[in-house]
This record gives structure tokens, sequence and C-alpha cells, in this order.
């Protein structure tokens, strides 16, 4: 089994089966976040729901982990089996944009991730375990989220460094959804197309949730220049 995970089939495998855990993260998150746009009640409804998933929070943690260990390794596999760089201008007749740059992709959103999770998971589930308040609270002294998320993304430094995050994420995911399924395996002609084709509605979908978030906020709370 050692050899199996040591090889290079091997780690594409784990490469996809993390990739796939977080897509299906992604699509609860963006599930949750979407409740913004019914009221402030509802989002703070759905917040307060996904800390009774407190115990995946470790597992999500590694999925990360495991993905972005693996994505050097086998970036940097790949970077020294090829001694010859061949120009990405003749390589783009037969693979996207996005395939060729996923390890930039996956930099950059790893980059605003880090900026993300010190914005929002450090003040509220982290908050939380510790025991201490960094969110506001309403009047019943409940953790009010939706003011937490209207002062950030009032910021347009900050909303423009989140929706250049989002961008990145929409290509990584667009490719790396379909080839998770070529890589166990899914590959003949017909179910790759389908495949592909499920991976540009996917994408599509979660980035343009999480992008009209703070394009939403901005718009119906105004922008604060103050704190640029």
């Amino acid at each position: 089994m050692g050899n199996i995970f040591n090889s290079s089939i091997g780690k594409k495998l784990v490469m996809s089966l993390s990739g796939a855990f977080l897509v299906i993260f992604m699509l609860v998150h963006m599930s949750v976040n979407a409740l913004i746009f019914v009221s402030p009640e509802a989002f703070n409804t759905g917040c307060h729901m996904m800390s009774y998933m407190t115990p995946v929070v470790p597992i999500l943690a590694a999925g990360f982990v495991i993905h972005i260990l693996y994505a050097f390794i086998l970036t940097l596999k790949n970077n020294n089996a090829r001694p010859v760089k061949y120009n990405k201008h003749v390589q783009g007749s037969c693979s996207t944009w996005e395939s060729r740059n996923m390890f930039v992709l996956g930099l950059i959103v790893c980059g605003i991730l880090l900026i993300h999770l010190s914005d929002f998971w450090a003040k509220m589930q982290l908050a939380e375990w510790m025991g201490t308040v960094s969110v506001p609270t309403d009047v019943n002294g409940n953790h009010n989220y939706f003011l937490l998320i209207v002062e950030k993304f009032t910021n347009p430094i900050f909303s423009i460094l989140y929706i250049v995050w989002i961008v990145a994420l929409w290509f990584h995911l667009r490719h790396g959804f379909w080839s998770a399924f070529q890589s166990v395996g899914l590959s003949n002609q017909i179910w790759i197309k389908r495949w592909k084709c499920v991976a540009k509605v996917y994408a599509f979908v979660v980035a343009f949730v999480f992008i009209a978030i703070p394009i939403f906020i901005m718009v119906k709370y105004g922008v604060d220049c103050s704190i640029c």
C-alpha cells in the first residue's frame, strides 16, 4: 500500500480525493454564505449552525494541508522531470490556461486564504473555542456575524482582494474538478466531456455567489474609504 501512495499515480489519487473533499466543503460554505441575500437573521442562523461542525474542522484542515503538500510535491517532480522548459504558447494548443497555471493559481488561493482565515474564521469559530468575543453582539448577547461581514466588505481594498481570490479559485476549480475524476479513472471520452461541463457550471456558480457577496454589501451599505 505504501508503494502505491509513493508513486505518481498514488500522489495524484491523494490530490484528487483531498480536492473532492474540499469541493464538497466549498458547496456547503457557499450555501451558508448565500443566506446573506435572504436576511441578516438567516445568515447569523447559518453561521450558528456551522458551529456544530466543529468536530469536522481538523479533518477539513488536514484536507487542505494534504492537498497543498501534494501539489508542491507533484509540481516539483514534474519540473524536475522536464529539464527542457517548453514554450507555454506551444503547450496551449493541447491544454487549457488554468491547467498550465494550476500551481500559481493555488498559491494565490493559499495566500489570500490566510487573510480570509484571520479576518473571519479566527474571529468567529476560533474565538468561540478560545472563549473570547471578536464578533459584535446584539441586544440579546448573541453573536451578530452579519455585522462583521458588513464591516469587512465595506472596505474596498479587502473586497477587491477577496474578488481576486475568488477569480483564482474559479479557474482552479474549473480544472481541478474534472481532473479529479480523470485521476480516479473516469476518463473515457463520453464522461470526461460531461465532467468538464459539470466543472464549468460548478465553478461558475460558486464564484458567482462568492463574488456577489462583497458587491451586494458595498451596494447596500456603501464603501468606507476612511479605512483604506
